[in-house]
């Protein structure tokens, strides 16, 4: 790597490229600005280095992915567990937490476990799983619906949005009318 393509930062805040030089000349020229060479296309023929405050740079690289890990939306998932044994009183109490967290904008898992041979009746595990969804279709949409994996069946619940809960809204007024 002898020779390097220059770009550095002009007054006005643009780049310049000052074209093909000696990786000497290159590091002459930062020395005098009191700067840092910096490779930034190594695969380049010939490779493009870059006259920065490489300390600077990485600072206001850390901020924007500070900013950026700010402005993310972290959505927890909880989990509802039921059987096919279980009943409504207790079944009430899982539809209570859901709706809780719902509310919150959680998403929900709700999981029919299945014991022994009750793996042979998957109609009794949806029949449970449309209950659910007809328990909760005031705060929460399916996002994925039933499905096996092992000895269980699985559905995720999200938050319904404003939009949505509007339309229901709509949609019971005009039925009352």
């Amino acid at each position: 790597m002898s020779h390097v393509r220059l770009v550095v930062q002009g007054e006005d805040g643009k780049s310049q490229n000052l074209g093909v030089k000696t990786l000497r000349e290159a590091l002459e020229i930062a020395r005098e600005r009191g700067l840092d060479l910096v490779e930034v296309a190594p695969k380049d023929d010939p490779p493009v280095c870059r006259v920065m405050d490489y300390k600077k740079f990485l600072y206001e690289r850390s901020k924007r992915e500070r900013e950026a890990r700010k402005a993310q939306k972290v959505i927890e998932v909880k989990e509802i567990q039921l059987q096919l044994k279980t009943n409504e009183f207790h079944l009430g109490f899982k539809l209570k937490d859901a709706r809780r967290w719902l509310s919150e904008g959680m998403k929900v898992r709700v999981r029919v476990k299945f014991v022994g041979r009750e793996i042979t009746y998957p109609e009794l595990g949806q029949k449970m799983m449309d209950t659910v969804v007809e328990a909760l279709q005031d705060v929460a949409q399916v996002e994925q619906p039933p499905v096996m994996e092992g000895r269980s069946m699985l559905m995720v619940l999200a938050p319904l949005s404003a939009k949505e809960k509007k339309k229901q809204q709509q949609a019971r007024s005009k039925t009352a009318n």
